[in-house]
C-alpha cells in the first residue's frame, strides 16, 4: 500500500487543479446524459401505457366522485399535456382539498422564488465571478478557483479585513492576472439579506392567500366533521354522555346534538382482527377446492373490480350476474384442502381436517362471540366525540379553556370519522407519552445509525478519501474519466436518492406505532420526521463529513473541534459547501430530469405489480391488485423541502446560477407531475386541511437560518469578519420572524374565524322528530359526495356487518358441507 501516493491524483494540489476541473466537467455531463435518458425513457412509456392502463393511470378519475368534474384527459401521445396545465387552481381545490392545494402552492412558491434568484445570479453574481474570479463551467471547487484563507500565497494590499476601511483592499492571487478587491465580498451580505428577505415575503403572502382559502372552503361547510370537537382529559365523574352534554350546554355555547364517548373495545377490537385472518384462509380454502386459474382479466373486470372496491366494505365482491370471480376462479375441481390442527400437551399433537369445514366452524362460533361482545357494556374512557349544533358552537369550544383544572376538558378540532384510528382512543395518556418517548428514543439512534452510514458515502466524492481506504481502486478509477464520474458522482447521488425512498418507509412504521388518534397526525408527524432525515443526516451531516475537505483520518478531529469550538461547525460548512456544489448539481439534475418521470410512471406499483400477482389467490386478493396507489406527503414533500433549502443555500455563492436553474427545473417538473398524480391518479386522503403549510414554513424557515450561518461562516473564512459579523442581525431576525410568524398565523390554519362562517345552511329545515346529525349520516342522507359525510363516529367494529367469503356465489358464512352440492362458480 506504500507504493501508492495519493498526491498524484487528479484532485490533488498544484498542476493537478485542471485535470480536476476536467473531471468536474465530465461528471456533470455524463450525469446529465444519464439523468436525461432515464427520465425521457420513462416519460415516454408513460405516455404510451396511459391510455392503455388507465385502470392505473387515471384510478382516480374513474373512483373518485370529486374527480368527475375535472376534464377528461386526451388518449393523445402529448395532447393530455396542456389540458393539465390549463386546469386551475380552483379545480384543484374543489377536486382534490387543501392539503392537495397547499401542497401545490409551495412549487408555485417555491418557483417564484427560484426564478427571481436565478435571474439575479445569472445577471449579477455570475459577471462577478467571470470577471474577478476566472469562472468556468461547470464551476471550478471554490477553493481551487480562489483560495482565501491565509497562506503565502496570497497578499492583502490597503487596510486589511480587520479594518473599518476595508474598501481599498484588495485579495490577490500570486501569479494571476485577476485581482478580487474585498470590498465585492459585500455582494455576499447584500444578496443574504436580500434572497433571505425575498423567502421571508413569498412565505407571508402565500400564507395569507392560504388562509383566505381556507377559511372560505372550510367557513361554507357544515357537515358533521366541521361541528364536532374532540374532548380529552374527560374526568371520571363526567364519563357518561349525558352527563359530558349537560356539561358541554351549561358552558351555554350551544347544543349538543350527540356525544360518543370512545370505551375500551380493544376485546372486540382485537376479535375483529383474528375474523379477517380466519376469513382470508377460509377464502384460500375455497379458492384452493374450486380450482385456481391465473386467467388474464379483461380491463371490463378491472374495471368493475375498481368500481366495486370504492364502494361499502361490507358490500359482497361477488354478485349475482356477475362474472368476477370468473378471471381468477375456475371450477377444476380439486379435492378438499387440509389444515393441520395441533392440540394436546403443550401443543405437541396433531392431525389433519378439513379446512374449509374447520375455518367455517371457526368463523361461526368467533361471529357468536363477536355479537355477544358487542352487547357488552365496556369500560369508558377520558376522551369522547362531542357534536355540536353549529360550526361556530365547535369552533369557540375548541378556541377556548373550558375547565380552570389543566389538562381537563381539553377540546381539539375533531378529525374526520373515516380518519379517526379507533384503536388508538382507548390508550391511556401515560401509554401515549411512553410510546412517544420511545420513538424519539428510536430516531436518535437511527440518526448515529445514518451517520455512520453517510462516512462512507460522503468518501466516494473524493477520489483521495477512496485512496486512503482502497488505493487501487482509485488509481484505477483516476485513469478512467467516465468510471470516475460514475463512482465518484453517479453513485453517491443514487445511494442518497435511495435513501429518501426507502427511509420513510420506516419513519411511516415508527410514526404509526406513537399512538396518535387520527391519519392525519401520523401524516403530519411523517412529515417532521423526515424532513429531519433529510435535513439534518442528507445535507448537514454530509456536509460536515464532505470529503473534498475532510477525510476519513479528519472525521473524528472535526468531530472534537466542533464539539469544543461553535465556530468551527460554521467554518466546516463553509469550506464544504464551496466543494460539494457540483455534488448537490448532479443531485438535483438526477431528481429532476432522471427520477422523477418515473413518479409519474408509478414504477413502484408497476414493478411491484407482478410480484404481488404471484402472491394472489383469492378474489379479494386480485381486487386489491387494482386499487389505485396512495398518495403519502409524508413521502414526497420532505425530499421537496430539502432540494429547496440546497437552493437557498448556494443562491450566494459562486456556483449560484448552475444550481438555481436546475432547482428551478425540478419544480417547474415536480408541480406538472404531482399536479397529474394528485388530480388524476392516486388516491389520497384528505387528512390535515392544510395544515402541512405550517411545517413547510417552518421547514423554509430552518433552511433560510442554515444558509445565514453558512454564509457567516464562508465571509469569516475569506478573513471578512466585519461582513460576518453583520450576518448576526439578520440571524436574529429570522429567528424573530419565525417566532412571530407563529403567533400570527398559527391560529387562522388550525381553527376557523367567526367572522368566515356562512350562516345560510345550505340543508333546509329538519322534518319534526329527525335530528340534524342523523338526517347527515349514513341513517339519513350525506350533505354532499365526499367521503367524509355520511358517517357517524363511532368505531366500526361495533356496527360493521361481518363480511361473507368473497368466493362462491350466495355462500353464507357456515352454509357450506362436504358431502353437499358444489354450488357454479
Amino acid at each position: 500500500m506504500g507504493e501508492y501516493n495519493c498526491s498524484l491524483l487528479s484532485n490533488g494540489e498544484g498542476n493537478a487543479q485542471q485535470d480536476q476541473h476536467k473531471q468536474d466537467q465530465t461528471a456533470l455531463y455524463t450525469q446529465l446524459v444519464i439523468s436525461i435518458a432515464l427520465g425521457l425513457g420513462a416519460f415516454i412509456t408513460f405516455c404510451v401505457l396511459r391510455p392503455r392502463w388507465t385502470g392505473l393511470y387515471a384510478a382516480r378519475k374513474r373512483q373518485k366522485n370529486a374527480a368527475s368534474n375535472l376534464p377528461v384527459l386526451p388518449d393523445t401521445f402529448f395532447g393530455w399535456i396542456p389540458v393539465l396545465y390549463k386546469i386551475s387552481e380552483e379545480q384543484v381545490l374543489a377536486s382534490a382539498g387543501l392539503d392537495a392545494y397547499v401542497f401545490l402552492s409551495f412549487f408555485t412558491m417555491a418557483i417564484k422564488f427560484l426564478a427571481i434568484t436565478f435571474f439575479i445570479a445569472l445577471v449579477i453574481i455570475l459577471p462577478v465571478n467571470i470577471h474577478y474570479r476566472n469562472y468556468s463551467f461547470p464551476p471550478r471547487h471554490q477553493s481551487q478557483a480562489l483560495d482565501y484563507s491565509p497562506n503565502p500565497r496570497i497578499s492583502f494590499a490597503g487596510t486589511a479585513n480587520l479594518g473599518g476601511r476595508s474598501n481599498d483592499a484588495i485579495v490577490m492571487v500570486q501569479g494571476g492576472s485577476k485581482t478580487y478587491p474585498s470590498s465585492l465580498l459585500w455582494m455576499y451580505v447584500v444578496f443574504t439579506y436580500l434572497f433571505a428577505a425575498l423567502a421571508m415575503y413569498l412565505l407571508i403572502t402565500t400564507t395569507q392567500k392560504i388562509i383566505r382559502i381556507r377559511q372560505e372552503y372550510l367557513g361554507s361547510q357544515t357537515t358533521v366533521t366541521d361541528r364536532t370537537i374532540r374532548l380529552s382529559g374527560i374526568p371520571p365523574e363526567l364519563r357518561d354522555e349525558e352527563k359530558i352534554k349537560e356539561t358541554i350546554e351549561n358552558l351555554e355555547i350551544g347544543k349538543v346534538e350527540s356525544v360518543i364517548l370512545c370505551r375500551n373495545w380493544k376485546e372486540l377490537d382485537d376479535m375483529m382482527v383474528q375474523r379477517l385472518v380466519i376469513l382470508r384462509k377460509l377464502e384460500e380454502a375455497w379458492t384452493a377446492h374450486l380450482g385456481h386459474s391465473r386467467a388474464r382479466s379483461t380491463q371490463a373486470s378491472r374495471d368493475r373490480a375498481q368500481s366495486r372496491a370504492a364502494t361499502r366494505e361490507d358490500a359482497p365482491l361477488l354478485e349475482d350476474g356477475d362474472d368476477q370471480e370468473r378471471d381468477h376462479v375456475a371450477p377444476y375441481g380439486q379435492d378438499r384442502p387440509k389444515t393441520r390442527v395441533w392440540y394436546g400437551f403443550m401443543g405437541l399433537q396433531s392431525h389433519l381436517v378439513d379446512a374449509i369445514n374447520y375455518f367455517e366452524e371457526r368463523l361461526r362460533k368467533l361471529d357468536e362471540k363477536i355479537e355477544s361482545t358487542r352487547k357488552k357494556d365496556f369500560k369508558p374512557t377520558p376522551l369522547a366525540f362531542v357534536t355540536l349544533d353549529s360550526v361556530a358552537a365547535c369552533q369557540m369550544a375548541v378556541q377556548a379553556t373550558m375547565d380552570p383544572r389543566p389538562m381537563q376538558l381539553q377540546a381539539n378540532p375533531a378529525p374526520a370519522p373515516s380518519d379517526v384510528i379507533w384503536q388508538n382512543t382507548y390508550l391511556t395518556r401515560s401509554s401515549r407519552i411512553t410510546r412517544a418517548w420511545s420513538v424519539t428514543f428510536i430516531i436518535l439512534l437511527l440518526t448515529v445509525f445514518w451517520s455512520a452510514l453517510l462516512v462512507p458515502i460522503a468518501g466516494l466524492v473524493s477520489l483521495k478519501s477512496i485512496c486512503s481506504v482502497w488505493p487501487q481502486l482509485a488509481f484505477a478509477l483516476d485513469s478512467n474519466s467516465i468510471s470516475q464520474s460514475l463512482v465518484a458522482t453517479g453513485l453517491p447521488t443514487a445511494l442518497i436518492s435511495l435513501l429518501t425512498v426507502l427511509v420513510p418507509f420506516l419513519y411511516y412504521w415508527l410514526s404509526t406505532q406513537q399512538g396518535m388518534l387520527s391519519q392525519g397526525e401520523v401524516e403530519m408527524s411523517l412529515i417532521s420526521k423526515n424532513f429531519f432525515f433529510t435535513f439534518f443526516n442528507l445535507f448537514v451531516l454530509f456536509t460536515i463529513f464532505g470529503t473534498a475537505s475532510i477525510s476519513y483520518s479528519k472525521v473524528n478531529d472535526t468531530l472534537a473541534g466542533a464539539s469544543k469550538d461553535a465556530s468551527e461547525i460554521a467554518r466546516k460548512l463553509a469550506t464544504s459547501l464551496q466543494d460539494l456544489d457540483n455534488f448537490y448539481i448532479n443531485l438535483i439534475i438526477l431528481q429532476a430530469l432522471g427520477l422523477f418521470p418515473f413518479r409519474l410512471l408509478e414504477f413502484g406499483s408497476v414493478a411491484l405489480y407482478p410480484i404481488t400477482l404471484i402472491g394472489a389467490k383469492t378474489p379479494r386478493d386480485y381486487a386489491e391488485l387494482v386499487q389505485p396507489p396512495v398518495f403519502s406527503y409524508g413521502f414526497y414533500l420532505p425530499q421537496t423541502l430539502l432540494i429547496f433549502v440546497i437552493c437557498t443555500v448556494y443562491s450566494v455563492l459562486q456556483s449560484s446560477w448552475l444550481i438555481l436553474f436546475f432547482g428551478l427545473v425540478y419544480f417547474l417538473i415536480g408541480s406538472f407531475i404531482y399536479k397529474y398524480q394528485l388530480l388524476y391518479a392516486m388516491d389520497h386522503r384528505q387528512h390535515s386541511t392544510g395544515q402541512a403549510w405550517l411545517i413547510i414554513c417552518n421547514c423554509v424557515t430552518v433552511g433560510l437560518i442554515f444558509f445565514e450561518i453558512a454564509m457567516a461562516g464562508l465571509l469569516a473564512l475569506r478573513t471578512a469578519f466585519y461582513r460576518s459579523i453583520l450576518i448576526i442581525p439578520l440571524l436574529a431576525g429570522t429567528i424573530w420572524f419565525s417566532v412571530f410568524f407563529r403567533r400570527t398565523f398559527d391560529p387562522l390554519m388550525r381553527f376557523i374565524a367567526l367572522r368566515s362562517l356562512d350562516s345560510n345552511a345550505p340543508f333546509g329545515e329538519v322534518s319534526p322528530g329527525e335530528s340534524r346529525y342523523e338526517r347527515e349520516t349514513d341513517h339519513g342522507r350525506a350533505v354532499d359526495e365526499d367521503d367524509e359525510t355520511g358517517l357517524r363516529y363511532i368505531n366500526p367494529s361495533l356496527i360493521i356487518p361481518l363480511e361473507e367469503v368473497w368466493v362462491a356465489k350466495g355462500r353464507p358464512n357456515g352454509s357450506s358441507h362436504v358431502d353437499g352440492p358444489r354450488e357454479e362458480v
